[in-house]
């Protein structure tokens, strides 16, 4: 899940506290490490965008992947969307997250192989990746409740999950200024 990276509409936590065009900066270029460091034959990358207009055409991101529009409404009801817009086995992960390597993918399609759901939990409370086995048909109250940007955001999205679920490595975004060290 991307979005396009203009100064003051991406990183809006992280941009009150070093700038909008800092944190622009430091989620473009994030992005594109990212998309660098995840390219694999094994799997497919495709962009979910927001702005939906804007994001297709955007060239913060390689002309070559196939981009699916987010939508409106809340982050839940956009993943939801994205998730759904996949034919097969999906990890929907976030653009904000460092440490993310080839391995924690593996690790997600594995844990898909015997689970209906995978999540990679993240250090504040929230999660960073999420996978379904069947993303078509994902359950009527997927996120539903979940309070988002929040310490509760993973235990409120548990409820909510298709059973049994999978949890793979934890690892960290970058929402405010303490978290780029």
């Amino acid at each position: 899940m991307v979005k396009e990276p203009h100064p003051g509409r991406v990183k809006t936590r992280l941009g009150r506290e070093i700038g909008v065009v800092r944190a622009a900066w430091w989620y473009r270029h994030q992005t594109r490490r990212l998309l660098r460091r995840l390219r694999d034959p094994r799997w497919q990358t495709v962009l979910a965008v927001t702005p939906d207009v804007e994001g297709f055409r955007s060239r913060a991101w390689p002309a070559d992947l196939p981009r699916v529009p987010q939508g409106t409404g809340n982050l839940g009801q956009r993943m939801t969307r994205a998730l759904s817009a996949t034919p097969g086995p999906t990890l929907l992960i976030g653009s904000d997250i460092p440490g993310i390597r080839r391995r924690h993918i593996v690790a997600g399609f594995s844990a898909l192989g015997r689970a209906r759901t995978v999540i990679g939990p993240s250090c504040d409370g929230g999660f960073w990746l999420i996978g379904l086995h069947h993303p078509q048909r994902p359950p009527k109250d997927l996120f539903r409740g979940t309070r988002w940007s929040h310490q509760g955001t993973l235990a409120d999205a548990l409820h909510t999950l298709p059973r049994p679920i999978a949890m793979v490595d934890t690892l960290a975004d970058v929402d405010t200024a303490s978290d780029l060290r």
